[in-house]
């Protein structure tokens, strides 16, 4: 008992280890960084969208853009050509590939400015047509019975040839398609003069209506043979026939009277379409 009482006594002391230390590791630093990170990126956004030009963001929305590693219409750069590339159709317009395939181009040439305007030669070219019509060049050929039957006009679309009929002095036979031979002396003249121009001819025919419901309508196919018997006396006086475009027929769907029925309402309209 004695000698047991001698032996030192085994103290176990447990301590609580805390992983990390006091400082509770490094992840907090990570996540700073990709917040200064990222103030960074944005205040480096923020001045570039200050201090750069529109052309010059689009070059860079490029460049980042995976699905478009070369734009086709800008570079973003401000060197020869000034952030445009050559197949821009505002840049080199005398080049031959300038052109696109969403806007083509007779030879694919591009449409650049070149210092004419088409609208205005047009419409001057369509004002002496006018003119030649209504018998106020000096032309022989022009009779005023003929005048009688001719009203122009320039629209978006064009110059409007309108030819109609009057009770007196009808264009074709009664429901029919044969011309009378004023019809056949109004295609020559008009054959005549459209060659001072070179624009492409649209031939729309225009009926009356008739005043009984027809099982069968005959508005549509008089009208749609009316306006190809019209191109046959065109062509037949010498206007190249490549030049037409279309020829279509309108039965009694497009009046210019209220009065349906008026033989006013019988005519033929040459159109000389803008190119």
């Amino acid at each position: 008992m004695g000698a047991s009482t001698n032996v030192a006594p085994v103290i176990i002391k447990r301590k609580k280890v805390i992983a990390g230390g006091g400082h509770h590791g490094g992840a907090w630093k990570v996540a700073y960084a990709d917040f200064v990170t990222a103030m960074m990126a944005f205040f480096l956004l923020m001045w570039l969208l200050n201090a750069t030009t529109e052309k010059q963001r689009k070059g860079l929305a490029d460049y980042f853009s995976p699905t478009i590693p070369i734009h086709r219409i800008s570079g973003g750069g401000d060197g020869a050509f000034g952030g445009n590339d050559m197949f821009s159709e505002d840049i080199l317009p005398l080049d031959g590939s300038g052109a696109t395939n969403r806007n083509p181009t007779e030879g694919r040439k591009a449409r650049g400015d070149s210092g004419v305007d088409k609208n205005g030669v047009e419409t001057d070219q369509f004002s002496s047509i006018q003119e030649a019509l209504k018998g106020k060049s000096g032309e022989s050929l022009v009779a005023s019975e003929m005048l009688k039957h001719i009203l122009t006009r320039v629209t978006d679309e064009g110059l409007i040839i309108d030819i109609f009929s009057t009770e007196e002095s009808p264009l074709f036979e009664k429901d029919s398609d044969t011309p009378k031979p004023l019809l056949r002396d109004l295609a020559r003249m008009i054959a005549r003069v459209s060659g001072q121009v070179v624009n492409n001819i649209a031939i729309e025919g225009h009926v009356n209506a008739h005043p009984l419901v027809l099982i069968e309508n005959p508005v549509w196919s008089l009208s749609a043979a009316r306006a190809t018997r019209m191109r046959l006396l065109l062509e037949q006086a010498g206007l190249e026939s490549k030049r037409v475009r279309r020829v279509t027929g309108h039965a009694d769907r497009e009046p210019v009277l209220k009065n349906t029925m008026a033989i006013r309402n019988n005519r033929i309209e040459v159109i000389l379409l803008r190119e």
